[in-house]
């Protein structure tokens, strides 16, 4: 193979690789578990080179300080630089324009991508009593659990909190809320599963384009290193949340807009033939929701996976989705 299509893995074959991630506990154990499986399929090394992203140092609201690549775009300029070789990011985290330096070589196996629910006392949200103060920093959480919540004559009062796992727990255990809204992914991954009190079906609470998995990135010219990662792609998850990254993109909505979608199969029998793909958008306080679901054959391909996502893009903007998001990411 020419210079001019491939270039070598970085380094020669004793150098570590150098895995950038986010500082954070979670951040940390899912790049680890990444850096294992590259590990153990290279032979070489993974160390993880750790990144502070601006994300990582305001306590301002996500959506406030302009939430779209808040928490990648250090990680990409250290890529840029060549000062990692790869990253790994949570993929809802991710703008749905990609940079042409970059590509995304896997997106491995998702975790659970519901919601969850972490309440004082084991509660469940529907045993939450009226004017429960639940926390979450997410626009897309809150337009859904109030709606819910009205929809079933009950009364919640949502409470902006951002931070870590563990910070948003301890506003739990100290008192100051009734419960906070979390992703299962996270804690799974933490091994904190058991901590949970309810978990909320994506007919509750539809989950954020691509939650629950993981996006692989690594400069485009190495694409020795590129098809050493794409050995952990998941065909399924990719199709998923292309699908479902598609219709944000569609939207024009950026990643802290108050939008939900989430790709599934549905089986006939043992026969898996179809993917349903739901989409939800809503004003903040949850008093307007445009939810609309469409099907498909089992996308074959990448551009069929597009095309789910930009039409209910479409049938969602016809419904009035447009002007419940605020802002749009033009």
């Amino acid at each position: 193979m020419s210079e001019a299509t491939t270039s070598p893995a970085p380094g020669g074959p004793d150098r570590p690789l150098r895995l950038g991630t986010r500082r954070s506990p979670l951040a940390k154990a899912q790049s680890r578990l990444v850096a294992d499986e590259v590990a153990a399929r290279s032979g070489r090394p993974v160390e993880l080179v750790e990144i502070t992203t601006r994300g990582d140092t305001s306590r301002e609201l996500v959506t406030r300080i302009g939430g779209t690549g808040i928490f990648v775009t250090a990680l990409r300029d250290a890529l840029l630089r060549g000062d990692v070789d790869f990253a790994v990011h949570s993929l809802k985290d991710l703008p749905t324009g990609q940079p042409d330096e970059l590509v995304i070589a896997a997106t491995p196996l998702r975790e659970d991508p519901r919601d969850v629910l972490i309440a004082r006392d084991g509660l469940t949200f529907a045993a939450l009593p009226d004017g429960a103060r639940v926390g979450t920093g997410s626009a897309r959480r809150s337009a859904q659990l109030l709606a819910h919540a009205r929809e079933h004559g009950r009364a919640i009062q949502i409470v902006p909190v951002r931070g870590n796992i563990d910070t948003r727990i301890g506003y739990v255990r100290e008192g100051e809320l009734d419960a906070v809204v979390l992703a299962a992914a996270g804690l799974n991954r933490l091994g904190r599963s058991g901590e949970v009190t309810d978990v909320l079906s994506a007919d509750t609470v539809l989950p954020a384009p691509g939650q629950g998995a993981l996006a692989v990135e690594c400069a485009a010219v190495n694409v020795d290193l590129a098809a050493l990662l794409a050995e952990l792609d998941d065909p399924v998850t990719r199709a998923a949340v292309t699908a479902e990254r598609s219709l944000l993109a569609a939207l024009e909505a950026g990643c802290s807009a108050p939008v939900g979608a989430f790709a599934d199969l549905l089986a006939d029998g043992q026969i898996v033939n179809e993917m349903r793909l739901r989409g939800v958008v809503g004003t903040a306080d949850g008093s307007t929701l445009v939810q609309l679901s469409t099907t498909g054959p089992v996308p074959a391909s990448h551009q069929h996976a597009v095309a789910l996502g930009r039409e209910l893009a479409s049938e969602m903007l016809a419904k009035g989705a447009a002007g419940l998001m605020g802002e749009r990411a033009l």
